[in-house]
């Protein structure tokens, strides 16, 4: 199986890249990006081919699946060219700027019956199954509340991704590129009935104009609330992030303070601890093997653009109640 990156520069690739030519049969077949030079670089470290344009690269090499990463603007053209030739991709959330971007590609990508993964890697791990077998087994989620503060906004400009700090460019900061995965969360054990009902974003830390630090609040079924923060604020490399996750059921209490551990306590006290990852950097190797082995057999992916939509409108409702409106500036 050949497979491509698209938009490689992208601070993501090795998560991809990795343990995708660590699987037997698999063969990298070309690198793009947007910038000459970056891409020549890419070309030459990984030993493919190389191209600024990553339709010439497509239709030259013809690779058998394409993982679709760089700007989130540039990100809707992509997947348009994809779909339109043929090509299972897998496309770096959020997939756009806004949930018009989303919208017009997950309807194209559904006429023509394309494979178009999303990687909301936390669905292809324990954690997310932990979440959805607890609240059906145990009627419903009463209280969610997910801190996840991730690492300077600096880290993008040193790994030549400034772009991530143009809401242009990016469509927002930490709410749209860290926050989504809990949104997915709230989505999935609420459905429909989850609603923003406030939001507040600062870029005090950092004066980017993209958000540094951002806090939401969905409702849902029968008053219950759940809570989503994010920020770009915490003194730490890449892939170490101030975390706690709270999550109550009828019958049981969920609390997450790392990378590896839940605790779970039921209404008597009892109290076992479970073993697993818990954060989206565990997740991408996982999702890399699902995604390939599900495009190899004709299967749909586990989430698709179609599960990216939602995510996007609630996000976007949210950015609209804390005055915000998507590729504007903070």
């Amino acid at each position: 199986m050949r497979i491509a990156f698209i938009g490689a520069s992208h601070w993501h690739l090795p998560l991809y890249l990795e343990p995708a030519l660590a699987l037997p049969g698999v063969t990298l077949g070309g690198m793009a990006d947007p910038d000459p030079a970056r891409a020549a670089a890419l070309g030459r470290r990984y030993g493919c081919p190389a191209d600024a344009d990553f339709r010439e690269l497509c239709r030259r090499h013809r690779p058998d699946f394409v993982f679709a990463l760089g700007r989130h603007a540039d990100m809707p053209d992509e997947a348009e060219f994809l779909i339109d030739e043929g090509i299972p991709f897998a496309i770096e959330k959020p997939c756009g700027v806004d949930t018009a971007d989303v919208a017009g590609i997950a309807a194209r990508a559904a006429a023509r019956g394309a494979f178009a993964a999303v990687p909301l890697v936390l669905r292809n791990g324990d954690f997310f199954r932990l979440l959805q077998d607890l609240a059906a087994e145990d009627g419903g989620v009463q209280h969610m509340s997910f801190r996840f503060i991730a690492g300077f906004a600096q880290r993008y400009l040193d790994a030549g991704c400034g772009w991530n700090l143009d809401p242009v460019l990016a469509g927002g900061g930490c709410i749209l590129n860290l926050g989504v995965h809990f949104v997915d969360i709230i989505h999935a054990l609420w459905g429909e009935a989850a609603r923003p009902v406030a939001a507040s974003f600062s870029n005090a830390a950092w004066g980017h104009d993209v958000e540094d630090y951002g806090s939401i609040v969905f409702a849902g079924p029968g008053g219950a609330l759940a809570q989503v923060e994010t920020g770009y604020l915490y003194p730490a490399p890449t892939s170490n992030f101030d975390l706690h996750f709270a999550l109550r059921t009828p019958r049981h209490y969920l609390v997450v303070t790392d990378p590896e551990t839940v605790e779970l306590t039921a209404n008597d006290g009892t109290r076992r601890t479970i073993r697993t990852h818990t954060t989206n950097v565990g997740q991408y190797a996982p999702f890399v093997a699902d995604v390939l082995a599900r495009a190899r057999r004709g299967d749909p992916p586990l989430a698709g653009l179609d599960a990216m939509l939602p995510v996007m409108r609630l996000t976007e409702a949210a950015y609209a109640l804390g005055g915000r409106k998507p590729g504007a500036p903070a």
